[in-house]
């Protein structure tokens, strides 16, 4: 299986070989398929992903549940997905939105990858206007493999696992909470949010130093993690960097603080982790 994150420079000698999805999502409710309109990269599909990547919000399971997985295939077959195609997926936020479809494509054995750098990263020109669709592809059902999956009553009896939460600093530390119910985080999880892999131009950092992030939070070759964020979509930028780097396989919690968060029973903790990270 290729790398989950691959170059512009890789993009631009398979274009026309992979099918590239725009995967862009705003958490402030911008439309992320009007940034499609403006421009996108030649041949790119546009992933929704509170249509295609997630089933309908609830409070028993969070704001971006994982969609039945005959829903998840339908809908990449409606776009011209298939089987057998190797995806590229992009957004403008560095690959922390794009993860989610890359890790839901890996997680069931298709070919996917992220756009390290996001569109800013593709220096070639840009296409405008509507998504077009050449063909529905065949895209067959595969059920999300348990060993993957962390449920919450999991979560709450963490023993030799490391949780990780992907948020950004503030939101972990309850300085700020825009769209769950209260702020904070899950007692015992530790922070590494997913935007500061990035470095001023939007791509990864080296290898080095993002194994020494992974290290400063815990996570080793011999570690089990489970990965959770807001609602389960940068966790799996998280995931996706295990692989990277050649770490243990972690697991991804679909519901993670947007539904741990809901039920005032759960207990919650504000400030730092127990280490100071």
């Amino acid at each position: 299986m290729i790398d989950p994150f691959i170059t512009s420079d890789w993009l631009h000698e398979h274009l026309g070989q992979v099918v590239v999805a725009d995967v862009r999502w705003y958490l402030d409710g911008r439309a992320g398929l009007a940034e499609y309109h403006r421009g996108h990269v030649p041949g790119a599909v546009f992933v929704d992903l509170d249509a295609v990547l997630a089933a309908a919000p609830s409070a028993a399971d969070g704001r971006h549940p994982l969609p039945e997985p005959e829903t998840f295939a339908a809908a990449l077959a409606e776009l011209g997905i298939g089987d057998e195609d190797t995806v590229v997926a992009y957004d403008d936020a560095g690959g922390v939105i794009a993860a989610r479809l890359v890790w839901m494509l890996r997680a069931t054995g298709h070919e996917a990858a992220v756009l390290d750098g996001g569109i800013g990263a593709w220096a070639g020109p840009l296409e405008t206007g509507p998504p077009a669709v050449e063909a529905v592809g065949r895209f067959t059902a595969r059920p999300w493999p348990r060993e993957l999956l962390a449920t919450i009553d999991e979560v709450a009896s963490l023993s030799d696992s490391v949780l990780l939460d992907a948020r950004d600093g503030p939101r972990f530390r309850g300085e700020s909470e825009p769209v769950d119910p209260r702020p904070g985080h899950i007692p015992g999880a530790r922070s590494l949010p997913v935007r500061e892999h990035l470095g001023s131009d939007g791509r990864l950092l080296a290898v080095d130093e993002l194994r020494a992030r992974f290290e400063d939070v815990g996570v080793d070759r011999d570690v089990e993690v489970i990965s959770s964020c807001g609602s389960g979509v940068t966790a799996c930028h998280n995931l996706l960097l295990l692989e990277h780097l050649g770490l243990r396989p972690g697991r991804l919690y679909p519901g993670s603080w947007s539904q741990w968060s809901a039920d005032p029973a759960r207990p919650s903790e504000v400030g730092e982790d127990p280490a100071g990270r």
